[in-house]
């Protein structure tokens, strides 16, 4: 049986936050892989802000995770094209011979599943992992019928949109992005920061 971890986001960029995550998933669960899946165009948050280019999140996800035993940057969505849809992306896992998915989400990701689209294919097709920080608990019910896990993970006060102001404003990076991450984010000019 092959159990995969799939922890979908926008990455942009991906921090000691994300990867603090999906080790400690991937470890909890004994998954046999933990994919961190590049958002193609993630459609809840279109037209809210601006999104740096798909292949400039996936060369940063890529540096993130290069060394990392078990993790591993999918370009599934990206191929894909269009829309990012995650039942989409569970379908075409368990097509490519996945037996298990495990979907990796915040508490706030988790309390918001009922307006995903296809959501019932989403609860059919996986088991849902709600990544909690010590001693909150779950605080929001999970959308009935679901089958979840709660893994607690270590609290790290770290935002993708913080960090897209520090590289603008100039302000360290050090130990909030990998040391790959901060040179991708460099070489490529990403976020009005310089080289």
């Amino acid at each position: 049986m092959t159990s995969i971890g799939l922890f979908g986001g926008t990455f942009d960029p991906p921090h000691v936050g994300h990867l603090v995550t999906a080790v400690n998933v991937r470890h909890t669960l004994a998954l046999d892989r933990m994919l961190l899946v590049v958002a193609n165009a993630p459609w809840q948050k279109i037209g809210s802000r601006t999104i740096t280019p798909a292949e400039d999140r996936l060369a940063m996800v890529e540096a993130a995770v290069d060394g990392v035993d078990g993790l591993e940057a999918s370009d599934l969505e990206l191929r894909r094209g269009g829309l990012s849809y995650t039942a989409d992306t569970i379908a075409q896992l368990r097509a490519e011979g996945a037996d298990e998915v495990f979907l990796v989400l915040g508490s706030d990701a988790a309390a918001g599943l009922d307006t995903w689209e296809r959501v019932e294919e989403v609860r059919e097709t996986s088991t849902i992992v709600v990544v909690d920080r010590p001693g909150e608990g779950l605080d929001r019910r999970l959308p009935g019928g679901f089958t979840w896990q709660r893994v607690e993970v270590p609290r790290l006060e770290v935002s993708s949109t913080d960090l897209r102001s520090r590289v603008a404003d100039g302000r360290p990076l050090d130990y909030l992005l990998p040391k790959d991450v901060i040179a991708c984010v460099r070489s490529r000019r990403l976020y009005g920061g310089r080289r």
